[in-house]
């Protein structure tokens, strides 16, 4: 199988990671470069170091690193995100002028200043076709209104969790996974959705996390209201604790409610 040497790059803090051909030049984790992207030029830092991948595992064609960014770059890179507040003021302006249901959420420069893109969230499809031909006049450059989810919001403004740690999208989750009220329901959790949903108002990303270790406990273990045999006696399963391993099993002879580990229950048949 044919395999490439790739670094990871980064153009957003806790953002996608794409891959690029380093060619010969002497890029190292933590620098940061300039590469060529599907939306143009872009000011990247890398993240991954130079790695051997197999091809399955990168997008072909591979776009190669066009240099290592100076201080220039980093200088030009301040000054497009100073003009992008300027402009997001211009567009909410521009948006109220024309009436449209539709929140600005963020706004930014593509490097070389040869596109700006404006996220927006609303409820349904806007027509912006007249908002885009105002900033175009204005900004005299490519316009690109981006309508994004209630998630993408959530990682693009940050905040806290009902966790009291700074929300994982807009620290360090890169993609956002699938997630189902289904691994809720495995866990245990209440499924009132204040307790499991997030600040986006969206089923809670951390859901994910520990999924995989309940579904294999659930194919080893009794389930819920099954039967089981423990090292004391028969009984049935009221409860699974995953984060201690143990079970919750009422006795048969007793009628007392045990926790018992793991190893010591196994299904009856």
């Amino acid at each position: 199988m044919v395999s490439y040497n790739v670094v990871g790059v980064r153009f957003k803090k806790a953002g996608k990671i794409y891959y690029f051909d380093p060619v010969d030049l002497p890029v190292n984790k933590e620098s940061h470069v300039i590469v060529e992207t599907a939306r143009g030029i872009e000011y990247g830092k890398v993240v991954i170091g130079q790695i051997t991948v197999r091809e399955n595992d990168v997008v072909l064609p591979l776009k190669k690193v066009i240099r290592i960014a100076d201080g220039a770059d980093a200088v030009l890179v301040e000054q497009n995100k100073t003009a992008a507040k300027e402009a997001l003021d211009t567009c909410a302006k521009k948006v109220i002028e024309h009436s449209l249901k539709m929140k600005l959420v963020d706004v930014e420069y593509t490097y070389d200043r040869n596109k700006i893109i404006f996220y927006f969230t609303a409820e349904g499809r806007i027509d912006f076709r007249e908002l885009v031909k105002d900033l175009a006049g204005i900004f005299r450059t490519r316009i690109e209104l981006r309508q994004i989810g209630v998630r993408d919001e959530a990682k693009i403004l940050g905040g806290i969790g009902p966790c009291g740690r700074t929300l994982c999208c807009s620290t360090w989750l890169g993609d956002f996974a699938p997630v189902s009220i289904k691994m809720a329901k495995d866990q245990n959790l209440s499924l009132n959705p204040t307790k499991i949903s997030g600040l986006c108002g969206r089923l809670m990303c951390c859901l994910k996390y520990e999924h995989d270790n309940y579904e294999s406990a659930k194919d080893e273990l009794p389930e819920v209201g099954s039967r089981a045999i423990t090292s004391v006696g028969r009984g049935k399963v009221l409860g699974l604790n995953l984060k201690e391993r143990t079970a919750d099993v009422r006795l048969d002879e007793t009628g007392k409610v045990l926790p018992f580990p793991f190893d010591d229950v196994v299904k009856e048949t």
